[in-house]
């Protein structure tokens, strides 16, 4: 049996998944965090929040750009 598996199930957090997404987005995770987040995040919350950030983000640099062009 896996370490995976000997765990127990801990509830969803959504805020867990906002903390995935941004340490994804960064490109650096640990492995043992890997491990949590995939005990405690359902998939769904990852895409969910996936999309948000990366539509606020996609925000953010269009203002960036707005403002130092004009």
């Amino acid at each position: 049996m896996s370490n995976l598996e000997q765990a127990p199930k801990a509830s969803p957090s959504l805020l867990r998944a906002f903390v995935m997404v941004a340490w994804s987005f960064f490109g650096i995770r640990k492995g043992s965090e890997h491990r949590q987040d995939l005990l405690t995040v359902k998939p769904v919350q990852i895409v969910i929040v996936g999309i948000v950030c990366g539509l606020l983000f996609v925000s953010f640099l269009a203002f960036v750009v707005n403002f130092v062009t004009s």
